[in-house]
């Protein structure tokens, strides 16, 4: 039978694959719409076997809250063209409402989760490779649940994503501000009772080394660790920093009776080694295959 351009824009709506390769699969299928569904997706997940091994360390991170719940999650792709991409951009943020309202355990247990139709995350994924041609991984996510307020703040068009829970009565636009404090001043713990005692205890040891060092007297060194102590704290501990919305108090004061119970705050690729480009080999190479 014929293969119209009728067939082909409908199959394309469906899959989100290219033109030409939907065009294809309806030859390949005899016009048979479901069929052809079928061959892109058996054709998605090999092209995105292939691109596997390339590094993506680019992408977005999103975060969203509603109310007492809230989702932080990253997606990494290969350039950051693909960050900007609509077809991306939409998969990323219905796999972030997928989240809030599925609550999955772990990375593996929402690539297996149904995300369209007869479609698994992984499958949509793999589709999307596809259709965009490049590598893309579905790399972390935190989702928290409270009974007070979620926050969430993006910062850098997805170059950073904080989620934090407070439990407690906070005013909506407080705890956003604190959201975007984690994100300017990144601390490692909410605070002090969170720092494991191997950290603390070498940063004590450190302390005391260059106390003694300096010719300080002994039966003081405990004391001038103390106060080290306590600045190293206010550095890492989120409750013990300056709020940057309000630098005469701290961050725990200014929230009062309500307590944070968590805090997320991934930087788009961090981790991720990334590859280093010599651009002048690449020029040599092409002038010697020219």
């Amino acid at each position: 039978m014929g293969i119209t351009a009728a067939d082909v824009k409908k199959l394309r709506d469906i899959s989100g694959a290219g033109m030409m390769d939907c065009k294809k699969a309806l030859n390949e299928t005899n016009g048979d719409i479901d069929a052809a569904v079928d061959f892109l997706r058996k054709k998605g997940l090999g092209a995105a076997s292939k691109k596997a091994g390339r590094i993506a360390a680019e992408g977005v991170v999103v975060s969203v809250s509603e109310g007492n719940k809230g989702v932080v999650l990253e997606v990494n792709a290969e350039t950051d063209f693909v960050s900007k991409n609509d077809q991306f951009v939409g998969f990323v943020n219905a796999v972030a409402k997928l989240i809030m309202d599925k609550n999955p355990a772990d990375v593996a247990a929402l690539l297996a989760s149904d995300f369209d139709g007869d479609l698994t995350v992984e499958q949509a994924l793999s589709q999307l490779i596809a259709t965009i041609g490049e590598n893309m991984s579905i790399r972390r996510f935190d989702r928290v649940e409270v009974s007070g307020t979620a926050a969430a703040y993006v910062h850098g068009a997805g170059k950073i994503g904080v989620l934090v829970g407070i439990d407690g009565d906070v005013d909506a636009g407080l705890a956003r501000g604190v959201a975007m404090h984690v994100a300017a001043a990144n601390p490692k713990f909410i605070s002090r009772d969170d720092v494991d005692a191997a950290t603390v205890e070498r940063e004590r040891a450190v302390l005391s080394e260059r106390a003694i060092a300096s010719g300080k007297p002994e039966a003081i060194v405990d004391k001038i660790v103390a106060g080290q102590l306590s600045k190293f704290y206010s550095e890492i501990c989120l409750l013990e920093q300056d709020f940057v919305m309000d630098t005469d108090q701290k961050v725990g004061k200014a929230l009062g009776d309500a307590k944070v119970v968590s805090m997320s705050r991934f930087g788009l690729g961090e981790g991720i080694e990334k590859k280093e480009e010599d651009f002048a080999a690449e020029v040599a190479a092409q002038i010697q295959g020219s």
